[in-house]
């Protein structure tokens, strides 16, 4: 039996935007110390171990080096939170203090997507195995408090007594990412679709598996992805981009697309077929980041859109201020009848996610995700790349995704 640890000792690798969310999160988990946090800039190093103690979450302490980091006696697990092209050199030196010996973490997670490509999920993979470590794949929409609760609902009520869900929709939009990097193909390993499409074909797969069966109790037949251009290869939007983020985000010359649509088909344990609809964008302007999800089956529906939210505020013509993500993320205005999500960290499903893999690792159980759903995804994710290039269904299994690169990916 594995040993329980009172509390665990958690590392931050990154300190940007979704680090940050994921810190709020933490406030709502028991039995967690953030104890040291590493990234390229001193900077925000800084800025985020004093948002470690302003939260009360312990005593951070900031490490200049990676090795300094995954070697510190006060780091039981890791949280990869870095750039998407940085995750595998992250993983490799991880695994090669643990083999050497300097490195007591024992747990490590890694946000969306896992990697960029089927070849670098599998080696996330690999390394983590080798290596002996417990870990979890950070996809936030499983946890999502509607999602948790939908789902518990329609499986014991409805499935229960007129069959299971056999379609699953997930939509995610909002008007574009925060950092350069994200706009750019050959770091991030695409656009949209690679941005956001991880979580929506995640929790649409979650939706449609029965609870306490095998994550890969449903198996994906075939893909058909379509990517676009909408907005932002615009001449007036693509000079914004390079006004806000430079030369390196170059949507004249170099895009990435910003809508992307994919169905993908399955087939459960019964031989029943299943379906997968998920539209992601980063040209909807609306009033935040809008989250759409539907679940059907023979006699019942489920559906949850983030922004029809509870509480809303109106502010006249007269009020201004900076901008509204105090509100919602992504916020677009600062005036009118505007959504407010009390508990975007809760309900976007970080601090449910946060909780279950910290009791997952002190307690030495295997969490609801791990890097081999991590590796899914990306399969998932490739297939609809490749279907969308080729301009035909993928049909797994399919041997040319495992070196497979996206277009917008590829050297330039």
């Amino acid at each position: 039996m594995a040993e329980i640890r009172d509390r665990l000792r958690v590392g931050f690798v990154g300190s940007g935007f979704i680090a940050h969310f994921h810190l709020k999160s933490m406030v709502g988990v028991r039995n967690v110390d953030v104890t040291g946090v590493y990234s390229r800039s001193a900077e925000k190093r800084q800025k985020f171990a004093d948002a470690v103690a302003e939260l009360g979450l312990g005593t951070c302490r900031t490490h200049e080096t990676l090795e300094s980091l995954l070697t510190a006696d006060d780091v039981d697990a890791i949280w990869i939170l870095s750039p998407n092209d940085t995750r595998l050199g992250v993983m490799r030196e991880l695994h090669r203090l643990k083999k050497d010996g300097r490195s007591k973490v024992f747990a490590v997670a890694c946000e969306k997507p896992l990697a960029r490509t089927v070849a670098e999920a599998r080696e996330m993979v690999r390394l983590v195995d080798d290596a002996g470590l417990n870990h979890g794949y950070l996809e936030n929409q499983v946890f999502c408090t509607p999602v948790l609760r939908g789902k518990e609902i329609i499986w014991r009520r409805a499935a229960s007594t007129t069959g299971r869900p056999y379609l699953a929709r997930a939509a995610e939009e909002h008007s574009g990412p925060h950092e350069p990097w994200f706009w750019q193909g050959d770091k991030q390993g695409g656009g949209v679709l690679s941005d956001m499409m991880c979580h929506s074909v995640e929790v649409a797969r979650h939706l449609l598996t029965a609870p306490g069966a095998k994550r890969n109790s449903l198996k994906v037949k075939a893909v058909n992805g379509t990517v676009a251009n909408l907005k932002w290869t615009r001449p007036f939007y693509a000079d914004q981009l390079k006004s806000r983020f430079g030369a390196e985000v170059d949507y004249r010359n170099r895009p990435s697309e910003d809508f992307a649509r994919g169905t993908v088909e399955l087939e459960d344990e019964d031989g029943n077929e299943l379906m997968i609809e998920a539209t992601t964008s980063w040209a909807y302007v609306g009033a935040g980041l809008r989250i759409q999800l539907e679940l059907l089956g023979p006699e019942y529906a489920m559906e949850f859109n983030s922004l029809s939210t509870g509480l809303k505020v109106f502010m006249s013509r007269a009020v201004t201020g900076a901008e509204g993500e105090d509100l919602v993320e992504k916020q677009n205005a600062e005036q009118g009848l505007m959504p407010v999500l009390e508990d975007e960290a809760g309900v976007y499903g970080y601090t449910d996610e946060n909780r279950h893999m910290v009791e997952c690792f002190r307690k030495g159980e295997t969490p609801l995700e791990t890097f081999h759903d991590g590796l899914a995804v990306v399969e998932i994710l490739m297939g609809l790349y490749m279907s969308s290039e080729l301009g035909r269904t993928v049909r797994f299994p399919e041997p040319e995704l495992e070196n497979y690169v996206p277009v917008v990916a590829r050297a330039r």
